[in-house]
């Protein structure tokens, strides 16, 4: 549960300063059920990141955000005249877990609908906008009818019987507002609203020996049948009427890990999306591949774009595909990340592009279209940290097998490989402005100065006075010296001409920010204690400490390049922007869901980057003009 909803002081101290301007992210959480969404007026897609739910204009990229969750999104709904989107979340434990009702146009919250407890595992409208039916998690167990207009509960009832599990997912019928369908782990039931009584009556539905968990659900356009997705790969095809099962398929090769996402087709056939990533086309009785394709992760998510003839995918490497149906090709019209980002680094001079890294990946972005230009990967290995040459022409990069990896930054091409470079993998890397060094440091605390020549890479110095691994290094712009923060509660000064210790600062923390102000003769660090303090040079001597968060380690740093402002991020999930003179916070940027692990100010000025550990980038406006 590392997502923790910031104390009400938190939030008192927000209150007054001014609001971070979010400007676009990158980022889809591809573990949501269905999560991606397709609105009726067939311009925008509808996703979760975290705890915001995100509105993209398909053609022209332009995002809204919808921030109200105090925690993970964990289920989208869109009404079918596409006025009202109803998002559920996940919280802790015992306690209420909301539901928020958004005005579609105004993109803006109509009501909160809290009833459920822990979680909220699925929503559908019913077909003229009246109703709303929520299902509560495995903590909850209730699925419960809101009147939409009085946005208040009509009424809730247990939504499994007692000797099954729980119900996973609903759906709403395609004409009558009267009746929808639940099911999940050994349970399918079709419901009856009885408004007068305010009462919903289930009817379980037969499917004799048959026990199955189902995972997704369907529906007929005439609601003449519904069909189920189970987790043994295979599709139950049910009567709601009779409540009996018309018939099951495919009878040999069932989908490998389990049919994750169905979806009905008004021209008939179905749309069927596997756990093993596979895309398919097929029809009853025999639900045999009429057109298949393989993408990338397990498929959690498909939308159709009108009636079907163009329809979007979601997975859970967090991949948005889209699809034609005639010819079945997809194209990729989103990536990002999917695992917790490590690092974020610009190059020397340009905010047009900047580079992550993240588990295998390393990826450059082009920064106003929020565009993929390369993605390198190196296979079951993990990118601790990146930094760009000075010059531009290679990435540097840290892994934890211990080896420094330089990529060329246009074609991903391997230029050289240091080879032990590190007991204990390599942690924090950095290079000089000249671009003959590179500075890096290891999990064992030891700080290695290596040469790098045209065609040899050489070890100058192995300097050994950190006890535990080296989480940030920065270097002088004249590159006579740099520093290291270590989690051994202890940043170094070091000389780079003499190769020896100048000056050491001990803290009470595990240090895991560092930067030089740019007139060099002051740092600043912040880790684990929550402290921002600023250390002379010249003796490491303490010149002040400012609370820089009330919960949770602070993980990134970074200064403007005149040092009048800096910017903090860390586990409390907000981006500070501080006045350095004033040890005042000014600006306070709340979008993030998971830890932030790194952020950057982009040269420049005109935008702060930061990234964290639920595989978001985040990019914000700068507040003040250079």
């Amino acid at each position: 549960m590392e997502n923790q909803i910031p104390p009400k002081a938190e939030v008192a101290e927000v209150a007054e300063v001014a609001e971070l301007e979010l400007e676009a992210a990158i980022g889809f959480n591809g573990h949501v059920p269905t999560g991606l969404k397709c609105h009726p007026d067939q311009e925008h897609l509808i996703f979760p990141l975290g705890c915001t739910v995100l509105i993209q204009a398909i053609n022209t990229q332009e995002q809204n955000f919808l921030h109200g969750h105090s925690n993970n999104v964990s289920c989208v709904a869109i009404s079918k005249s596409g006025l009202y989107l109803a998002s559920g979340q996940v919280t802790f434990m015992g306690f209420k877990a909301d539901i928020i009702l958004w005005d579609y146009k105004k993109r803006e919250l109509l009501a909160r609908l809290s009833l459920h407890k822990g979680k909220i595992e699925a929503l559908a409208f019913s077909p003229n906008d009246l109703y709303l039916v929520s299902l509560g998690g495995p903590d909850d167990g209730s699925v419960v009818v809101w009147n939409i207009a009085k946005r208040e509960a009509i009424c809730g009832s247990p939504a499994a019987g007692l000797n099954v599990g729980n119900a996973t997912t609903v759906i709403f019928s395609r004409c009558r507002d009267e009746m929808f369908v639940t099911a999940g782990n050994g349970t399918i039931r079709v419901w009856e609203l009885d408004l007068p009584n305010r009462k919903i009556w289930p009817t379980e539905c037969q499917t004799g020996q048959m026990k199955r968990i189902v995972m997704c659900i369907t529906i007929a356009v005439d609601d003449s049948f519904f069909y189920l997705g189970t987790t043994t790969g295979d599709i139950l095809k049910m009567n709601p009427r009779t409540k009996l099962l018309a018939d099951t398929g495919p009878a040999k090769d069932k989908f490998s890990l389990g049919v994750s996402t169905i979806k009905c087709l008004k021209m008939g056939g179905l749309l069927v999306g596997s756990g093993a990533g596979l895309l398919v086309f097929c029809k009853s009785p025999s639900y045999k591949p009429i057109k298949k394709i393989q993408l990338q992760g397990g498929i959690t998510s498909i939308t159709l774009r009108g009636e079907g003839h163009h329809f979007f995918v979601g997975t859970e490497e967090s991949h948005i595909y889209r699809v034609n149906f005639t010819d079945f090709k997809e194209t990729l019209i989103a990536t990002c990340h999917f695992e917790a980002v490590q690092d974020v680094v610009f190059p020397f001079g340009t905010a047009e592009l900047f580079a992550t890294c993240a588990k295998k990946d390393i990826r450059v972005w082009h920064t106003l279209s929020n565009r993929e230009l390369l993605r390198i990967t190196v296979p079951n290995m993990t990118c601790h940290g990146i930094d760009f040459m000075r010059d531009g022409k290679s990435i540097i990069s840290a892994w934890d097998d211990g080896r420094i990896r330089a990529f060329a930054p246009e074609t991903g091409r391997l230029m050289y490989v240091i080879n032990n470079a590190h007991r204990i993998g390599v942690t924090a890397i950095a290079t000089t402005s000249d671009c003959k060094r590179v500075i890096s440091g290891g999990g064992e605390g030891e700080v290695r100065v290596w040469q790098i020549g045209c065609q040899t890479q050489k070890l100058e110095e192995a300097l050994k006075e950190h006890k535990s691994s080296v989480s940030c290094i920065r270097v002088k712009n004249s590159n006579l010296e740099c520093v290291t923060a270590s989690t051994d509660g202890t940043c170094i000064i070091w000389d780079l001409v003499r190769l020896r210790r100048n000056q050491m600062i001990l803290a009470n923390t595990l240090f895991q920010c560092v930067c030089y102000h740019p007139e060099e003769f002051q740092i600043i660090t912040s880790g684990t204690d929550r402290k921002i303090a600023y250390w002379e040079v010249f003796d490491g001597s303490v010149i002040r400490e400012l609370e820089g968060s009330l919960s949770g380690s602070i993980n990134g740093m970074d200064i403007t390049m005149e040092g009048v402002h800096f910017v903090t991020g860390g586990n409390d999930h907000l981006v500070k922007v501080w006045d350095y003179n004033g040890g005042e916070v000014t600006h306070v940027g709340v979008g993030h869901s998971g830890n932030i692990t790194r952020i950057r100010i982009s040269p420049g000025n005109q935008y702060i980057v930061s990234v964290s550990a639920d595989g978001a980038v985040l990019r914000w406006k700068y507040p003040f003009t250079s």
